[in-house]
């Protein structure tokens, strides 16, 4: 009897395990870099207040949107990496531009992870 309870609870757990897969990124995802520069003539309490009015921080990033990377560049502003399905792109410039203008000037960038690409010039070079 302790075998079969045993058995059927592995396979339940199993099954479960197995049916439970993270959620994927679509195959044609791109990663995007935006450079958020702080309006200059504005001190941070001015910045926070026009990022509050316009509501930055519920609009971005958009839900189609996960977040790579988000540094803040002294001095320079915020540069914030993000992955999102080709057919968003629309939605995370409205995001953008909803959100953000007033408080920040932005650059899209195009980007593409070099780690790889740069692991393999070491190997070849040895």
């Amino acid at each position: 009897m302790n075998v079969f309870i045993t058995c059927s609870l592995f396979c339940l757990f199993a099954f479960t395990a197995s049916a439970q897969k993270p959620p994927t990124t679509p195959n044609d995802s791109i990663l995007i870099s935006i450079f958020l520069k702080h309006q200059q003539d504005k001190n941070l309490d001015s910045l926070n207040k026009i990022q509050a009015v316009n509501k930055f921080r519920e609009k971005f990033p958009p839900k189609s949107a996960r977040v790579i990377s988000w540094y803040v560049m002294m001095g320079i502003g915020q540069v914030v990496t993000v992955k999102i399905p080709a057919s968003q792109l629309r939605t995370l410039n409205l995001a953008i531009e909803q959100g953000a203008w007033g408080a920040f000037t932005t650059e899209f960038y195009p980007t593409y992870d070099f780690v790889p690409v740069w692991k393999e010039s070491l190997k070849v070079k040895k």
